[in-house]
């Protein structure tokens, strides 16, 4: 019996490490940082641009600033997944700059978190390393 319970506590260990969803944060070193690749929709235009955004450096886009301050991807042997916490403010002329929204966005499910804006819309692809100096981002 007691071999039994044994093998029952093993079999249940062996799934709760097998079911973890885990996330894995890319390096964040010099200029080999970690960058949110995000993609933006400009509504009067119908423009789509790709954004590369450094970890904790401001970009623009229109009239947005956004700052990605975390990003974090799912390694390859689990279902993919790309995750960032953006901070996007919205510079309009004339006026104090406007927080549009702050949280998490996710790559599998742009419109769980998605930005309310009447002019831009904005959502996450994937996180990637950077050849490139924050100042040499485009």
């Amino acid at each position: 019996m007691r071999k039994l319970a044994g093998v029952g506590l093993a079999a249940a260990a062996l799934i709760c490490l097998s079911g973890q969803a885990g996330a894995q944060a890319l390096p964040q070193a010099g200029g080999q940082g970690q960058v949110a690749v995000l993609q933006g929709l400009d509504k009067v235009t119908a423009q789509i641009s790709s954004i590369r955004a450094p970890i904790g450096f401001a970009v623009r886009f229109g009239t947005l600033q956004i700052t990605a301050r975390a990003c974090v991807k799912r390694p390859p042997e689990e279902p993919p997944e790309s995750s960032a916490f953006l901070e996007i403010y919205d510079f309009r002329q004339g006026g104090t700059p406007q927080l549009v929204y702050s949280g998490w966005m996710f790559a599998s499910s742009p419109a769980l978190a998605a930005m309310e804006h009447p002019v831009y819309d904005v959502w996450v692809l994937d996180c990637a390393a950077s050849s490139t100096t924050p100042g040499g981002a485009p």
